[in-house]
């Protein structure tokens, strides 16, 4: 008799897609494609522009080789903390330096790579701008030859942060372009609203910031991501096992749909009377076609002079989602009372309030206490 939870029973297609998967987590063909593009174009214009400004001789190269690797970085990982603008500008550099400095002190080249490389690593760890390539700036240094030595000491400056400050500045607006985060800043950690002590409340269950601290420590190993975005990707992780696990519930089963709202020329004084008559929090605003434009509530009522709610609505927060779940992170982020459902053309469907994802989540225990009896 097989064992249904044995290994070797996991399906055929299951191992050919592990065996095709990306190496690296979330790549997918249209990245790896932006990636090729973008080296493409840096390289080759990082070279152009450094022709332009030196020409192009014996006396200095066109382009140092430790490009090519900083260019892998800045492409096909831009959220890499290796990749970011000060490691790719400073690691160079910083690197370069180190290599001219072990070349400049120590006569025996195969003692003066190691020194070099090594002293690389430790100024650029110093400074925060550690990136793999500065490695390769650093032997370029000592083994240079005449050209590097007849630059000297300003060699990792000119071609060195020439075409790493080059190489960035095209990084910068290609990705801008091609609409991707770059500089990659991790999104500052939730924050208690209310300014008391107490952590926000989506950080009160769950893992907290020193798990991840502990994790990391019981690992041993150093990993290249971000130690906020790790905290996020785990916080997700969460979320989808919530979603797999209870994703039954779907926006339309528990929303108001008989929302209060108001059109964009509606007086505050209007406004707030429907605020509180309702006793609600939030106030969906729409426009003549009836699509939603914004919300108000009784600060931004009481903030604002304006005359016309459309002045004080704030962007609304809508979701056109099946699964009422997904809107969990939302609704426990500390600012937001309540999400507007709408359709593709943005016309208001109904309105899914903190109450009403409450009710949904204790139904959801209360199932699960029935369904699955304790053992004795």
């Amino acid at each position: 008799m097989h064992n249904p939870y044995s290994r070797n029973m996991e399906p055929s297609h299951s191992r050919r897609l592990r065996l095709f998967s990306p190496i690296l987590a979330g790549a997918t063909l249209r990245e790896r494609l932006i990636a090729c593009l973008g080296a493409l174009l840096g390289i080759g214009l990082t070279g152009v522009i450094s022709g332009y400004l030196f020409g192009q001789g014996p006396h200095l190269p066109l382009i140092v080789a430790p490009m090519g690797a900083s260019a892998v970085l800045l492409f096909a990982v831009p959220s890499s903390p290796l990749a970011q603008p000060w490691s790719i500008i400073g690691g160079n550099t910083i690197s370069a330096l180190m290599g001219i400095v072990a070349a400049y002190l120590i006569h025996d080249p195969i003692i003066a790579i190691g020194v070099g490389v090594s002293l690389a690593i430790g100024a650029m760890s110093f400074t925060r701008c550690l990136h793999p390539p500065g490695g390769a700036a650093a032997l370029t240094a000592v083994l240079g030859g005449p050209v590097v030595a007849g630059w000297g000491f300003l060699f990792p400056f000119v071609p060195v942060a020439l075409n790493s400050c080059i190489l960035v500045g095209l990084g910068l607006l290609f990705h801008k372009l091609s609409r991707r985060n770059y500089p990659h800043v991790a999104p500052r950690p939730a924050e208690n609203t209310h300014q008391t002590i107490d952590l926000p409340s989506s950080e009160r269950v769950g893992f907290r910031e020193e798990d991840v601290d502990a994790a990391l420590e019981a690992l041993d190993e150093t990993f290249d991501i971000d130690r906020a975005d790790l905290s996020r990707l785990l916080q997700q992780v969460e979320l989808q096992a919530t979603l797999r696990s209870h994703g039954t519930i779907s926006c339309a089963d528990i929303m108001s749909r008989d929302v209060i709202a108001v059109g964009d020329d509606v007086e505050p004084d209007h406004a707030r009377h429907l605020l509180l008559k309702h006793n609600i929090r939030t106030l969906p605003v729409k426009d003549r076609e009836g699509r939603l434009i914004g919300t108000v509530g009784l600060r931004e009522l009481s903030e604002s002079t304006s005359t016309i709610a459309r002045a004080i609505s704030k962007p609304a927060v809508a979701a056109i989602s099946d699964s009422a779940l997904s809107l969990l992170s939302v609704l426990t982020d500390g600012r937001t009372h309540a999400v507007i459902v709408v359709d593709a053309d943005s016309r208001i469907l109904g309105l899914i309030s903190q109450t009403d994802l409450l009710s949904a989540v204790a139904r959801l225990l209360l199932t699960d206490r029935v369904a699955v009896p304790a053992v004795a």
